[in-house]
């Protein structure tokens, strides 16, 4: 992660980084000449290099450090290996030189550049000299200030391959994250339409099956306090089939998210809750479409998997967030132990995954059970 410096505190940290390199070639040519011939004997070679690179670590730490002061640069942890180290360190070093030539050139035509200003003042200096001398100053001055840029720009892509993922690393680490992510999607998107046809299957279909028997028996029926009996079991029956119908086109999709919004989309989850589910909603501004969505079934799939499994007796959602995202906290009181791993919890993952979002799971053995999830804004 990188923060931007002011330019001036970065260009005190480039001349530093001058000032460095030069720490790095005193130290490869003393105690790597020194260690030279140590290096070189199979015998002493492991032990050598070992030592060589404790010092090139200090050094390598040290240019951490310069880059975080004077640059912002915010880097992971990372232990190199020693060949490395030795290795950042000599490039590093030897860029930081050609870099301190490029700055020295620079005040070099600096001090030209003031001189022949001077001779201009004292009428010394004729115009053709005058000319001649600023349009090659020109065109130094444009090399100088090249060369400083590039020399600027290695320096920092250096330091970015050590110290932490290089840039090509992060795009490839990238490209895997959302292949995964919309491998997690389909199998999660299979899954639950295997569950709601299981759901139509064993729940309604079976229900409506019941209700033909019963309105069946009720027309072959003669007596007419049998056939009212029939009927009002019928009417029941097409009542629960009604709610079970309800509850699976609230699991597809809750249409009062896009009627009344998401507090009321959750009020739903609370009065479906068997168990007593107290919510706490602060959103000041609404969150888009695909947000909402994820927001919602992220806080049902949460609340259906504790009260089926966690044996709480009380379930808390929170819903909090800004203009650039939203946090959502589930906890219940139940007996934890949850398995992040588990298909409950994994088709969370890959739910929030699909945004970019984070998911942190806490379930202690004995409880409470904590779920949180962080979705930003695109």
């Amino acid at each position: 992660m990188v923060h931007r410096s002011p330019w001036h505190r970065r260009a005190v940290g480039a001349l530093l980084g001058c000032c460095t390199a030069l720490l790095g070639l005193l130290y490869f040519v003393v105690p790597g000449v020194l260690s030279g011939p140590f290096v070189l004997w199979p015998r002493t070679r492991r032990r050598s290099l070992a030592v060589l690179s404790a010092g090139a670590r200090r050094l390598t730490e040290l240019e951490r450090r310069r880059r975080r002061a004077f640059f912002g640069d915010l880097f992971p942890e990372h232990r190199a290996s020693d060949p490395e180290v030795l290795r950042y360190l000599a490039v590093r070093t030897c860029a930081g030189l050609l870099l301190g030539v490029v700055a020295a050139f620079l005040a070099c035509g600096a001090v030209l550049a003031g001189l022949l200003a001077v001779g201009v003042a004292r009428a010394t200096t004729s115009w053709q000299t005058l000319l001649t001398q600023g349009v090659l100053g020109g065109v130094l001055l444009f090399l100088n200030l090249q060369g400083l840029y590039s020399l600027g720009a290695l320096d920092a892509r250096l330091a970015r391959e050590h110290f932490g993922p290089s840039e090509r690393e992060l795009l490839e680490r990238r490209i895997a994250e959302l292949a995964a992510s919309r491998a997690e999607v389909l199998r999660a998107v299979d899954a639950e339409r295997r569950r709601i046809e299981r759901d139509l299957h064993d729940g309604v279909q079976q229900r409506l099956v019941a209700l033909a028997m019963l309105l069946g028996r009720a027309r072959r029926n003669r007596t007419p306090e049998q056939a009212g009996l029939l009927l009002q079991q019928a009417h029941q029956e097409s009542q629960e089939v009604l709610t079970e119908l309800r509850e699976v086109a609230w699991r597809v999709y809750p249409s009062a998210l896009d009627n009344l919004g998401l507090e009321e989309a959750l009020g739903g989850v609370a009065q479906r809750c068997a168990i007593p589910l107290h919510i706490e909603f602060d959103l000041p501004l609404p969150l888009p479409r695909n947000m909402e969505t994820a927001a919602y079934f992220v806080v049902s799939e949460a609340v259906t998997n504790a009260a089926k499994h966690s044996g709480a007796t009380q379930i808390s959602v929170s819903v909090k967030g800004d203009g650039r995202g939203v946090s959502l906290c589930v906890r219940d009181n139940g007996g934890g132990g949850a398995d992040p791993a588990g298909s409950g919890l994994a088709g969370l993952r890959s739910r929030v995954d699909a945004l970019d979002g984070r998911l942190h799971i806490d379930s202690p053995s004995g409880g409470p059970t904590t779920i949180i999830a962080e979705l930003l804004c695109a």
